[in-house]
């Protein structure tokens, strides 16, 4: 019988440092990004944001690197969310979102109903 022995996951965030910092540089650069590349870059560090041990190592590591942070969100999803997204953020932004279309909504209803004119002949025989 083959026994497995548990996963260990990385202390050391060399690797998962270098390749998060090279994933933000892909996201600013100027000059168009091979396809590629860019998915090469994710998946490895997708890979490796999977063996590393979570705590305040990665967390620091993910407040300074907002694209690895947003992977690893996206990567950790189906058990956690968006457990790195600032809720605050995201409720303001929802908020912002809803009375815009509440403002563009009225306008659309205000222009639709034409202005009521009076009648000069209205109450005269």
């Amino acid at each position: 019988m083959n026994a497995t022995k548990p996963h260990s996951r990385k202390t050391d965030l060399t690797v998962t440092h270098v390749l998060a910092e090279l994933l933000e540089r892909l996201e600013r650069s100027k000059v168009p990004v091979g396809a590629e590349q860019y998915r090469s870059v994710v998946q490895h560090l997708a890979s490796e944001l999977g063996d590393v041990e979570p705590g305040t190592a990665l967390g620091a590591l993910l407040d300074s690197h907002p694209a690895a942070a947003e992977l690893y969100e996206n990567v950790n999803y189906q058990y956690a969310g968006l457990c790195r997204s600032a809720l605050d953020a995201s409720l303001a932004a929802e908020r912002q979102a809803k009375e815009i279309l509440d403002r563009a909504m009225s306008r659309t209803l205000n222009r639709s109903i034409p202005p009521h004119k009076e009648d000069p002949t209205h109450g005269k025989s």
